[in-house]
């Protein structure tokens, strides 16, 4: 289970930074969302499973992968697709993402004394047969934690751990706070925290890293290579069902069995992984060329969802896509977001302006019927009683213009608007590559805008490829002052780690000391009280409405066409085992 993780809206993939494809029972449950779809969480095969066998998946992205297979320095869901096979979480958790004792480690947390305390069992170990030690755990802290690693996990939640800060700025050679009763090859490792917090019983929380490194191997390369090393790009090691085997950088990956796990040995020999461009999807699930497709294009689902031998194995997507503003830049020297009072779109009215000129309710009718729904807050109703029942912003040109009249905006003799100060007014959109279906969405926003005067033109005249958009969106380059992105979220739905003022995530770079007092009080000692904090998540989502630095703009279902071959797989905590990829199955050698 990883924090949180950009992904790419064009394709609505349903691929999650904290879900990451799951293998469940063997039984079929189906649900209903808000948008009438049927859910079916696991595939129904009831069939004889072969003795081992290859599963093919297919990773549907306009991009080749980033390829940086260490959680701590990857921050994409396609990377994380690839390495789930490899690369498990420490701790298991209930259907509702709640810690328990089923993982490679458990976790105890101590409210009086404000620790937790990790416990390697020990059996586990890294597919070159090396156990996983108290050392491995708490070296992935400190890549998190070291500037020169550049890890965009850094964030307030993990200072929370004492002695973090110091590390981080280095004055201080280790973490203080993280503490090995045992020693480095022990079994234990407890964290020390500043204040213990309510999210600190839920998977994803952003104050437990949840997975390991191997310092034996790893401890030779200076963090500031780590990224693009070999031992990380082209020979990880990890402790999950199945090792690496096999990669070709960006494209595809090979996974065979690790001899070595813990739970006993894996069902299938062997599971290839390859990207697949989206224009190509739908003719691969028609000629079954592939197992299972993650990311498949929500625009491309009518095409597809009656696919003779598959199984639509879907779920309520913990994601959402939005409208971000550049506000100001991420100053890396104090570790802050640093909001810019003269930006372009600092002006709130404007912010509301673009977004009630926007008809997505019939961007969903027209495009995405059945697998998206507008948006409201950010807050996905998949979180259930977290989140605030809003209208959200709804197509209201009246109320758009008005706000923009107040506001200083004059039209021009040319039909467009000026800024406050009479000068003229282009707002630079970035978007990024999707397919023909998001090409029109975006051109449909433009115009939208321009019916209330508004002259949008796209970043560079046109979409932009998915790692290149994020180097820029991360920067904030000048030539965007509105971005369309979407997040994977976390299975904990504190939104400290996207929002803060610390928050490298945080690309609109918004802050304010309500928006900061608002995120403490979701995370405060008084937030244990879960009705306390409901009503402070509530609280923040209305926040976050009125001032507009980001606005969500769609909720998805996650759709995974699966093979029928295929037995014992799910992607929804509904089922009755969650993430367990060594009981994935074939029940024939060809779909």
């Amino acid at each position: 289970m990883k924090k949180r993780s950009k992904y790419m809206a064009g394709a609505m993939t349903a691929v999650l930074a904290l879900t990451l494809a799951a293998c469940g029972s063997k039984s079929s449950t189906s649900t209903k969302n808000s948008s009438d779809v049927k859910v079916k969480i696991e595939t129904s095969n009831h069939k004889k499973a072969i003795k081992g066998g290859t599963l093919s998946i297919a990773e549907v992205s306009s991009s080749p992968i980033a390829g940086i297979f260490a959680p701590e320095l990857s921050d994409n869901a396609s990377d994380a697709d690839f390495y789930q096979f490899a690369l498990e979480s420490l701790f298991g958790v209930t259907k509702g993402y709640k810690y328990n004792d089923s993982g490679a480690a458990t976790l105890k947390l101590n409210r009086k004394a404000k620790t937790a305390t990790i416990t390697v069992k020990k059996n586990v170990k890294w597919s070159d047969g090396k156990p996983v030690v108290a050392k491995d755990v708490e070296y992935a802290y400190e890549i998190i934690a070291n500037k020169s690693s550049k890890s965009s996990r850094y964030t307030d939640s993990l200072q929370n751990i004492k002695g973090m800060a110091e590390y981080h700025a280095g004055t201080a050679k280790t973490i203080s706070g993280i503490t090995e009763p045992d020693g480095d090859n022990g079994k234990t490792v407890v964290l020390h925290f500043k204040q213990m917090k309510p999210g600190m019983k839920q998977s994803g929380n952003g104050y437990i890293w949840e997975s390991a490194e191997p310092y034996h191997y790893l401890k030779d390369v200076a963090f500031s290579d780590l990224a693009k090393s070999d031992k990380v790009r082209k020979n990880p090691l990890g402790f999950g069902p199945f090792k690496f085997a096999k990669i070709v950088s960006g494209q595809s990956a090979e996974f065979t069995r690790n001899k070595y796990y813990y739970k006993g040995t894996p069902k299938l020999d062997k599971i290839d992984i390859e990207v697949l461009a989206p224009a190509k999807a739908t003719t691969a699930i028609k000629s079954k060329k592939y197992d299972i497709f993650l990311g498949m294009p929500s625009a491309q689902y009518k095409n597809y969802k009656n696919a003779k031998g598959y199984t639509m194995v879907t779920k309520k997507a913990l994601s959402y896509q939005y409208l971000g503003f550049n506000l100001g830049k991420f100053d890396s020297k104090t570790g802050e977001n640093v909001t810019n009072k003269n930006s372009k779109m600092y002006n709130r009215s404007l912010r509301q302006a673009m977004l009630y000129a926007l008809n997505l309710d019939e961007v969903v009718k027209k495009f995405y019927p059945g697998v998206r729904t507008r948006a409201t807050t950010l807050i996905p109703p998949a979180f259930g009683e977290f989140h605030e029942n809003a209208k959200g912003y709804q197509l209201n040109l009246k109320k758009a213009k008005s706000l923009l009249d107040k506001a200083g905006y004059k039209k021009g003799k040319d039909g467009y608007r000026t800024d406050p100060k009479g000068k003229k007014l282009t707002i630079h959109f970035a978007v990024m590559q999707g397919d023909d279906t998001t090409d029109a969405m975006y051109q449909d926003f433009i115009q939208q805008w321009k019916k209330v005067g508004l002259r949008v033109k796209l970043t560079t005249g046109r979409a932009i490829e998915f790692n290149s958009f994020y180097d820029k969106v991360e920067n904030n380059t000048s030539d965007i002052d509105i971005f369309a992105a979407a997040w994977s979220l976390s299975s904990e739905p504190s939104p400290m780690d996207l929002y803060s003022k610390a928050a490298p995530y945080n690309f609109s770079r918004f802050t304010s000391k309500k928006n900061t007092a608002l995120l403490n009080k979701i995370d405060s000692e008084k937030s244990f009280d879960s009705a306390y904090r409901i009503k402070a998540f509530k609280e923040w989502q209305k926040y976050m409405l009125k001032e507009a630095p980001v606005a969500p703009t769609f909720y998805g279902i996650g759709v995974n066409p699966t093979s029928n071959r295929v037995k014992n797989y799910a992607i929804a905590p509904e089922s009755k085992e969650y993430a367990q990829w060594q009981d994935v199955a074939v029940t024939s050698t060809s779909r």
